[in-house]
């Protein structure tokens, strides 16, 4: 799976787009998050234990910090060339692009992001 899929399935919950009909659940909450097509993602991120201690509205390496994603360059890297950006150097700037390139596509996938997250 890619970085970028793996950092949406986070987000959003799993693989699964629709669940087939079950037996209605009974009181028990589950352990991992609902899969949903249209997520509030600051929500959604705020609510993942740790979130408090990052800056993942700005930072790409917090934010796969959060979703417990190796953040290493290589990672980040790889990252970028999914988004398409080629000359991906790991300098600030990049980061700070890269953070805005996964926030619009995670709103184009059907996330609810705030705008200052995105451009």
């Amino acid at each position: 799976m890619s970085i970028f899929g793996k950092i949406k399935n986070a987000i959003f919950g799993g693989e699964a787009k629709a669940a087939e009909p079950e037996a209605a659940p009974v009181a028990a909450a589950p352990a991992e998050r609902a899969a949903i097509s249209e997520v509030d993602v600051e929500a959604r991120l705020d609510s993942i234990p740790g979130s408090d201690k990052l800056n993942w509205r700005n930072s790409i390496v917090d934010l796969m910090k959060l979703v417990q994603i190796d953040a290493s360059y290589g990672n980040r890297k790889e990252l970028a060339q999914e988004l398409g950006n080629a000359d991906y150097s790991g300098s600030a700037e990049d980061n700070i692009l890269l953070h805005k390139q996964v926030m619009n596509k995670i709103a184009a996938a059907g996330g609810i992001v705030p705008a200052d997250l995105k451009d």
